[in-house]
Order: C-alpha cells, then sequence, then structure tokens
C-alpha cells in the first residue's frame, strides 16, 4: 500500500492505508473496533468500547478551546463486502489491494469501504494531532451501519456529552445534508412446494449480469436496471411462452444495493430449448433499447447446467414467486413536494434466495415521510398474501427531520463561503444516515449536519474516492474545528 505514502493529507491517508488492512464488513468489525480501542490507548486518550462494539475515543480541547461547547464527530468502521465475479478475494480475511489512478483512490476490483473509512481515517488524524485547532472532541465510530444501523441503534446516550455533532458519512463534496429519509427492510417468505424433476428434461441456467448496481437509496432515481427485476420479467415472459419447471432463483447480495445480477435454474424439454433460447434473445435486445443510457451492458446468460436440480417447485408454487417478483414495486414511488429533485420514497428489492421452505425476499424502503412508508410496507404485506406469504419488517430506523434553527449548519455554511467564495449546497438525502437515530436517541437535544468528500461508486467494486476532494473536505473541516470556539 506504499501507494498512499505520498498522497495528502499524509495524516489521513496514512490511517485510512492502516485501517485497509483489517478486514471489517458489516458483522465483522470486531478486529477494527480494538484497533481503535489500542490507538486511543497509545495516545493516552479516554476511550469507550460498548457491547455492540462502538468506540468513543474523547480527547479534551486544545489551547483556548479547552472551555469551548464540545462536538461529535461521527462516522461508521464497517463496509460494504461486493467484489467483481472475477475477484478472488475473502473480505473475512484479505487486506484491500488500493491502488490510484490518476486522482482517485480504488481498491482492486472491490468495495473500496471509502464508506465509511474516511471518517475514521479523519477522526484518527485529528485526534493524533497536537497542532490542530479545536474544541473538546468525542470521535464517535458505529458499527454495522450497513446493515441496520445497529452500532446506532445500541448506543447509550450517557456516554455521549457533546450537543452538537459533525457526521462524516455524505459522500458529495460542497453538499450539506440536514434531514434523510427513515426506512426498514421487509422481508417476505412465499413458500414453495416440491416435486422431483422430470429426469429427461434438459436443465439450463439463466444469468442476468454486467449491471451498474449502487447503493438503493442515493442511486435509486438513476433509472438502472434490477437485475431481480430483470428475472422477474424474462420468467414471467418464458411462463407465458413455453413449458418449463423453476428449479431456484437467486439475485442481489445486499439488500441496500441495487441488484447486479440474478440466477434462475430452469427445467425444459428439448423441444422447447429453441423457444428458450428465441424468447431470451428478443428480451436482451427490448432490455438493450430500454436501458441504452442508464445501463447499457446487460446480459442475459444461458448455459446448460452443470447438475440437474432433482426437484423443482410445482406449478402453482413458481407462479406464485414469479407472479410476486413481477409484481413487487421496485424503485421510486414519489417525489418530494418540499425539495425539488428529492426522491420521498422507493423500493429496492435488494435480494432473492431459494431456501428449502420456498424463496426468501428482502425489499428495502425508504422514506422521508413516516406514514408514506408504513403505507407502502402495508402494500408489500398485501401483495405477498396474494400469493400465500408472509411479510415481515426488519432494521426499522427513523428519518432525521430538517432543523430551521441549526446553528451548526450556519457554520459550515459561513466557512464554506470563505474558503471557495460560494455557499454550499444545503439538501436532504434520500437514504438512512445514522444522524436519524441519534435525532431520535437524544431527543433532538443534538444540532446536527453531515458533509464528506466525493466518493463514487459506493457500494459496487468501481467505487473510488477522490482525492483533491479529500484535501479539500480535510482543510474545510480544520477551519470548522476552529471557528467553533
Amino acid at each position: 500500500m506504499e501507494v498512499l505514502e505520498k498522497l495528502e493529507p499524509a495524516e489521513v491517508f496514512r490511517y485510512f492505508r492502516e485501517i485497509s488492512k483489517i478486514p471489517r464488513g458489516s458483522g465483522n468489525e470486531k478486529g477494527i473496533s480494538d484497533y481503535l480501542v489500542s490507538f486511543a490507548k497509545k495516545h493516552h486518550l479516554e476511550v469507550i468500547q460498548d457491547k455492540a462494539l462502538n468506540v468513543i475515543i474523547k480527547k479534551p480541547g486544545s489551547k483556548g478551546y479547552e472551555n469551548s461547547p464540545g462536538i461529535v464527530i461521527q462516522g461508521h468502521m464497517d463496509m460494504v463486502c461486493e467484489k467483481r465475479p472475477d475477484i478472488k478475494h475473502d473480505f473475512l480475511k484479505d487486506p484491500l489491494e488500493l491502488r490510484v489512478v490518476d486522482d482517485m483512490l480504488y481498491a482492486a476490483g472491490t468495495t473500496l469501504g471509502g464508506d465509511d473509512g474516511i471518517a475514521v481515517a479523519m477522526g484518527m488524524a485529528i485526534l493524533a494531532s497536537e497542532e490542530i485547532a479545536h474544541p473538546p472532541i468525542e470521535l464517535l465510530i458505529t458499527t454495522s451501519e450497513e446493515t441496520g444501523m445497529d452500532g446506532a441503534m445500541a448506543l447509550d446516550p450517557a456516554n455521549i456529552s457533546g450537543k452538537t455533532l459533525i457526521n462524516l458519512d455524505s459522500e458529495e463534496e460542497g453538499i450539506l445534508t440536514v434531514s434523510c429519509s427513515g426506512g426498514c427492510s421487509a422481508r417476505i417468505r412465499i413458500p414453495a412446494a416440491w416435486e422431483t424433476a422430470n429426469p429427461h428434461d434438459r436443465v439450463f441456467a439463466i444469468t442476468v449480469e454486467g449491471l451498474r448496481g449502487g447503493h438503493s437509496g442515493v442511486d435509486i432515481h438513476k433509472g438502472r436496471a434490477n437485475a431481480n427485476k430483470l428475472m422477474a420479467r424474462l420468467l414471467q415472459l418464458l411462463n407465458t411462452k413455453i413449458d418449463f419447471r423453476l428449479g431456484a432463483v437467486d439475485g442481489g447480495s445486499k439488500h441496500n444495493a441495487i441488484a447486479r445480477d440474478a440466477r434462475a435454474i430452469v427445467c425444459i424439454s428439448q423441444a422447447g430449448e429453441s423457444a428458450l433460447q428465441e424468447q431470451v434473445s428478443r428480451l436482451e435486445k427490448i432490455l438493450h433499447n430500454e436501458f441504452k443510457t442508464a445501463d447499457p451492458d446487460i446480459r442475459i446468460l444461458v448455459k446448460a447446467a452443470e447438475r440437474a436440480p432433482g426437484r423443482v417447485m410445482t406449478r402453482e408454487s413458481a407462479e406464485n414467486v414469479i407472479h410476486f417478483l413481477y409484481l413487487i414495486p421496485n424503485g421510486v414511488q414519489s417525489m418530494s413536494m418540499d425539495i425539488p429533485g428529492l426522491v420521498e420514497s422507493s423500493l429496492n428489492l435488494g435480494v432473492v434466495e431459494t431456501k428449502e421452505s420456498g424463496i426468501e425476499i428482502i425489499s428495502s424502503i425508504r422514506s422521508s415521510v413516516g406514514s408514506v412508508r408504513e403505507n407502502i410496507f402495508n402494500a408489500l404485506v398485501v401483495l405477498g398474501s396474494l400469493a400465500n406469504g408472509n411479510v415481515s419488517a426488519e432494521a426499522q430506523y427513523p428519518e432525521w427531520q430538517y432543523n430551521p434553527d441549526s446553528k451548526i449548519r450556519e457554520v459550515f455554511i459561513a466557512v464554506y463561503e470563505k474558503m471557495f467564495g460560494q455557499k454550499p449546497l444545503v439538501t436532504a438525502i434520500h437514504a438512512g444516515l445514522e444522524c436519524a437515530l441519534f435525532a431520535e436517541k437524544f431527543n433532538g437535544q443534538l444540532d446536527m449536519i453531515s458533509a464528506g468528500p466525493t466518493i463514487i461508486g459506493v457500494h459496487t467494486a468501481e467505487e473510488h474516492l477522490n482525492i483533491p476532494s479529500t484535501q479539500r473536505t480535510w482543510n474545510y473541516l480544520l477551519d470548522i474545528l476552529k471557528a467553533l470556539k
């Protein structure tokens, strides 16, 4: 990782290099959490590691700032673990392989972990420095943000004394986030009855691949294809054209990532093989036209399966599954009437998985209006019942409402104007931020804002961090701390 040694700000990238050596996918944060505790002890700083492995590191104000109001700098230590199909990488034990291309920092075929490793690195660089002017700081680094914000949910408010929080989990420089959507995951179980496959049928593996994917919140409005929905569309088409049996359907890997690939196993008589190829080719051409701008590299592959499934779904079960996947809403559902261009509500058909009992589906629901989110969930309950399935809500989190009297927002705006000669964009985001949970947990007493450097392709194997943006954001943050006297 010598590639980072010449990058500026040097200390920020030094710590980013160090944490990139530690596997830290959601749910596997013990190593990075312990590392942060060791860092705090090395620098003789007060540290708290709670049962959820959240880490809080406290440092007194610098000279002249000893009695200034304390602030909380916050980010999360976990990352989304995505990789290209051709990459051999074990996220449980392998370090990330970092590379610089022009002025961008990438990992080699995997997610970079800039979301939100850059917050961790910046926080550590501030705490390690004896030169930076700052008020009393509490660095709060939470766990499992990407899979349900479990760390934020488990946080004990008694461990935090600051009343102003700077969240460094935004991914567009010059944009200050002051509100976010709430959400939940809908877990849908469609039961399936099975029967023995016809040994004379031919077995094919169908794969939808080549999609861009993306973040199920901030990228949902970009019109990108969802592989699970494309597979549902294909299966529905085949269901009307040829006689086949469904052995399995699977797709996506994370509820909060737009599905990039999907797979199905189908059994078909030899006489129907040409019709299968014909319908797949026809749909692929249609999709190339529909998504020629948003997702131009869609591919549908049909190959003889390596082995027969042994069993297939009954026709009734298969139709329940296909019809549900075909009809379940996906993408933008409504736009905000208050903030131009802001998505108000959406769904993302994130994961489809074949299990012994049937098909399990996870759809991520987001909305900045709680009642709208509840209505969307209730619609899924009704739709699930039509397929003899059941729907349960998981990982629910609240929305973060705009605070018209925010003092930290005014400081961020004033410092930005002074540094860059223009106003920043103050906006809301169609994604969940831990700020929403903190707003609820601290009874609305925290004055919060979210900012960060530009990170592109978040939650995908093409994720990359803009290096000059990181340097500008770092200098901006230091001037913010200096202004909070």
